[in-house]
């Protein structure tokens, strides 16, 4: 036990799809998943928090269309920036008042993040990652030419904005992260990956349009705080393989080379298991434990009696009724 885990969410978690985006909402999940935190801290662990933004992000674009004609939209590191900032103030709070209504003692901080990114990265050449709002056809080709957007048909639904999703080079104020998170003080930090900034010759950071994968970033943020377990939570119990097929087998504990081989079969898709295998991967690769689980089991998969564990060599868990269990959807 006493195990820095670093916990990374999604910002469906936070807001899922089928639901209206209202601040009560979102408070109301994100008081269902503090619950679940303060179960860990009271397992004996120290967690450091970090989520995703895609949905608030995307609420935030929405809004700036709507009232582009009375207040100046903001760019994108700034629209990732306020939705780190309300999104960390309800967690923040949250966890305070559920450790206060347990009786316990334990320090919160909820830090602005940004994560430092290459210029010369090759995401920013090829553009990858739809935000914000569906247009037509003639909207999407007046944007690219009034505000050099790219854009892309998204799935028949319209046209979407895509921007870069570069690799996260380095987590700016980790070694504070790290520092607070060993002395007890739970850190809420790099929510949607962090906001990406660029150095210049001079040293000089400045904000960049783009969006870093919250599972990278995540990895990023565990490596550089020294963290002994990386869990990834998601809507699904497991990691699966041979999804949605009669072979479908949910994975327990499994090593690094078997892993490895199973991302080589093409098991786990790009949009959605994927990422979260590759950062698994690598932090177990280097020493840690990974997991990937359900918010709900989070606490019991740290005592491997739920969801799936990667490390550089195989460890073994009776957990045989996840075997059975039918998946939502990932």
């Amino acid at each position: 036990m006493n195990r820095n885990v670093v916990l990374a969410f999604g910002g469906n978690a936070i807001l899922p799809a089928q639901e209206k985006a209202t601040y009560e909402n979102q408070y109301r999940n994100i008081q269902a998943s503090c619950g679940v935190i303060v179960n860990i801290l009271e397992g004996g662990d120290q967690v450091t928090i970090t989520h995703g933004n895609g949905p608030q992000v995307g609420n935030i674009l929405k809004q700036q269309e709507e009232a582009k004609t009375a207040v100046p939209p903001m760019p994108l590191h700034v629209c990732s920036a306020k939705s780190q900032g309300f999104i960390g103030y309800m967690l923040d709070q949250a966890l305070r008042n559920e450790l206060c209504r347990r009786g316990r003692s334990e320090k919160v901080v909820s830090l602005l993040t940004q994560t430092v990114i290459d210029r010369k990265d090759p995401a920013f050449f090829t553009p990858t990652k739809p935000i914000g709002r569906f247009y037509s056809e003639s909207e999407a080709k007046e944007l690219e030419a009034e505000k050099g957007w790219a854009m892309v048909e998204d799935s028949g639904r319209g046209w979407r904005r895509v921007v870069p999703s570069p690799e996260p080079q380095s987590i700016l104020g980790a070694d504070t992260i790290g520092t607070l998170a060993k002395v007890g003080t739970i850190v809420v930090a790099s929510g949607g990956g962090g906001i990406p900034v660029v150095k210049n010759e001079q040293g000089v950071l400045i904000g960049m349009e783009a969006v870093i994968d919250k599972d990278r970033s995540a990895l990023k943020l565990a490596l550089e705080t020294e963290a002994d377990v990386l869990m990834i939570v998601t809507d699904v119990e497991n990691v699966y393989i041979d999804y949605g097929k009669p072979t479908q087998r949910a994975l327990t504990a499994i090593s690094v080379l078997e892993a490895k081989q199973h991302v080589a079969d093409g098991q786990f898709a790009a949009g959605s298991m994927g990422p979260k295998m590759e950062a698994a991967i690598s932090f177990a690769e280097l020493g840690g434990e990974s997991i990937i689980c359900s918010l709900q089991d989070a606490a019991k998969a740290l005592n491997g009696e739920a969801g799936t564990r990667i490390s550089k060599h195989k460890q073994e868990f009776s957990v045989p009724s996840l075997q059975q269990k039918e998946p939502s959807n990932c």
